[in-house]
């Protein structure tokens, strides 16, 4: 097949989205497909047919590389893009999408996660992976997905949202400061008193507008993928030092991840059905990843869903693949395979 792998983007996860994007168009072309990645705002105009994309053999590495290297200047080109009213995707991104046989949306975040190119790729008729526009806007938002998980009986730690410029009267240490809608920890900070609390806030309204409080659930993390509704096994995630920060989710070496997790089937089966019955409640088509926490005493709590997980050389789903004897080419192969289930239907 022609594939295109969206990489980069303009979200504060640009580079694990090319750290992504990398391995998967890799792992494509060894599967035998005629396959390229091409930053989804940047683009690219020296293709004058699709053909040369598609059958170009290039560096893969370099590739990556040269859009990390832009990655410092970004905020810049978007600012540049607004002012001349150019749009969100880069020269030729459309085209070549149009003309792909599907495109691996490799994004991570805002522009990439929360719905607006699967809804523009509806509407164009184009091929992608993963779910569709409406599950991944409410799965972006952390106080949707509270909404709709809660109301369906999934756990999840209490809390409330927060706008710019409103204040909280009580605030229960220790809590959890998050942006409402970003991804891979980034924002994210535990206060345990009134400092920390201010400090976590601001922090927090450095990326958005709208973020969440939440209680502090102390134990054992926990992920889960479901692929095709159907959990994978269940993977612990410990780090070293703190708790799973960005730092630790992508520098190698920081956090200890075991699969499968050294819990009881018990707690494993209720995990799994949790991350199950998630998936169905957001109407998650394809693939995704929830992320747990649980007390010493079993009761566990999900925390978000992952629409579009990483899957860097760090990343957790390739991992539980692995368990099940699913090497990552073949991983990549099966979610290119249930992302096109939709379009048969």
């Amino acid at each position: 097949m022609n594939i295109v792998v969206l990489a980069g983007g303009t979200s504060t996860e640009r580079d694990v989205s090319i750290m992504t994007s990398m391995m998967v168009c890799g792992s494509l072309r060894r599967n035998g497909h005629h396959a390229n990645m091409i930053d989804v705002f940047t683009g690219s105009g020296k293709y004058k047919h699709s053909s040369e994309f598609f059958q170009e053999d290039n560096d893969l590495k370099k590739l990556a590389d040269s859009m990390k290297e832009q990655s410092a200047g970004i905020a810049k080109l978007v600012e540049e893009r607004e002012r001349i009213g150019g749009g969100f995707f880069g020269p030729g991104v459309l085209e070549l999408c149009q003309a792909a046989d599907i495109v691996y949306i490799g994004l991570h975040g805002a522009n990439g996660e929360d719905g607006k190119i699967q809804a523009a790729f509806d509407l164009m008729g184009i091929k992608y992976t993963g779910t569709g526009y409406l599950s991944s806007a409410i799965s972006m938002s952390k106080e949707l997905t509270k909404k709709v998980l809660v109301s369906e009986g999934v756990p999840m730690p209490k809390g409330i949202s927060l706008k710019k410029g409103h204040k909280i009267e009580y605030v229960p240490y220790p809590c959890v400061v998050k942006p409402c809608c970003g991804g891979s920890s980034v924002g994210v900070s535990i206060a345990n008193n009134e400092e920390e609390f201010r400090a976590a806030v601001e922090e927090a309204f450095r990326y958005e507008d709208n973020i969440l409080v939440e209680e502090y659930v102390k134990g054992r993390e926990f992920s889960v993928a479901v692929l095709d509704g159907e959990a994978l096994p269940v993977i612990e995630i410990e780090p070293l030092e703190g708790f799973y920060d960005y730092k630790n989710k992508y520098q190698a070496g920081s956090t200890v991840e075991t699969c499968p997790a050294e819990i009881s089937p018990e707690l494993t089966e209720k995990m799994q059905r949790y991350a199950e019955a998630g998936a169905k409640a957001l109407c998650i088509e394809g693939y995704a990843r929830f992320d747990f926490m649980m007390k010493e005493n079993g009761d566990m709590y999900c925390l978000e869903a992952n629409t579009l997980p990483g899957m860097t050389p760090t990343s957790l789903i390739p991992q539980e693949a692995k368990v099940l004897g699913i090497d990552y080419p073949d991983l990549c192969e099966e979610l290119i395979r249930i992302s096109l289930k939709k379009y048969n239907k």
